[in-house]
């Protein structure tokens, strides 16, 4: 069922949601079932997959050489969506990038999703990979989430990359897309950034998952910009909680977010990380319970591989 169809379908109530991991390479699958076992509890109707781009590394040669080899960390994304929506029938919903991929990548990876019986995906442009000041797409891929999202589009009329392909199928995928309520750490400003916001909609995308935030005041404020801009699909916000005093500054630097006054001296009086995950559960529920009371579609979490508290806020909450 599409993502669309689960938010009608809810008649007004609050549906909850996460993220997951693939696992490292090497891991079993089981890993990613011992998170998600715990939050089946409160019937999330889908669950999103996210995929991890390769990454390049040089290894050194016996004449001394350096050797470019790719590799990828979590591979197995189509294969988990997969094994999701057969263990707890619900839906999977995976991450497509432009990162890495050709066109006719993207297609095939489309077609594979189709034949599974996938009806939603979540259109990225993706990040830069460790060795690039900046993004760059493949040599014939796609160099914005706009034109993955026509591409996918395309495919939902029955256009494929042949135009010689005679009686194609039409696929139906529901498309989800990125939206940053602080605005895209590349954009020069948020009006710019809902500008190509709006071209996304435009392309065929008919829902929006927010980057994480810590003060809603930012989550509603993008909301009103977007529909005074004339985005009417829903905005399903994006909650993380903090666990670790690291992460006071790893998510200002890696995520270009914010984070509250409040809740960084909460953080930084905690005298060790289980009073850090404390507060940062506690926070999250605060968040969630404003965001409820607002009537927001959905809540999503992002468990980022661990699910323990985000079942202690789900438990509070839904």
């Amino acid at each position: 069922m599409k993502v669309t169809e689960h938010i009608k379908n809810a008649n007004g109530k609050t549906l909850f949601s996460f993220e997951i991991l693939p696992p490292l390479k090497g891991q079993h699958i089981d890993s990613i079932f011992d998170n998600i076992n715990p939050l089946m509890e409160f019937k999330p109707p889908f669950i999103d997959v996210t995929y991890h781009r390769e990454e390049y590394i040089y290894k050194e040669l016996d004449n001394g050489l350096l050797e470019k080899k790719v590799v990828k960390k979590r591979p197995g994304t189509v294969g988990i969506c997969s094994a999701i929506q057969n263990k707890y029938q619900v839906d999977a919903i995976p991450h497509i990038l432009c990162g890495g991929f050709t066109k006719e990548d993207t297609e095939n990876f489309l077609i594979d999703l189709d034949f599974l019986g996938i009806d939603n995906v979540m259109a990225l442009r993706g990040d830069a990979v460790k060795s690039e000041t900046y993004f760059r797409p493949e040599k014939e891929g796609h160099n914005f989430a706009s034109d993955l999202v026509a591409q996918v589009q395309n495919l939902n009329k029955g256009k494929y990359l042949d135009d010689e392909l005679q009686n194609s199928s039409k696929t139906n995928f529901c498309i989800g897309v990125a939206g940053y309520p602080e605005k895209h750490m590349e954009a020069p400003s948020l009006d710019s950034d809902i500008h190509f916001l709006k071209k996304k909609i435009k392309n065929g995308a008919t829902y929006i998952v927010t980057q994480m935030f810590f003060d809603n005041s930012k989550y509603f404020e993008f909301v009103n910009k977007c529909r005074t801009e004339g985005i009417t699909v829903p905005i399903i916000p994006g909650l993380k909680p903090i666990a670790t005093k690291k992460q006071l500054n790893l998510i200002p630097h890696r995520f270009k977010v914010d984070l509250p006054d409040e809740l960084i001296m909460n953080v930084v009086k905690c005298k060790d990380n289980k009073a850090v995950r404390q507060v940062g559960i506690e926070w999250c529920v605060a968040q969630s319970k404003e965001l409820i009371a607002q009537n927001v579609p959905l809540v999503h979490y992002y468990s980022m591989g661990k699910s323990d508290n985000i079942y202690d806020i789900a438990s509070q909450i839904f």
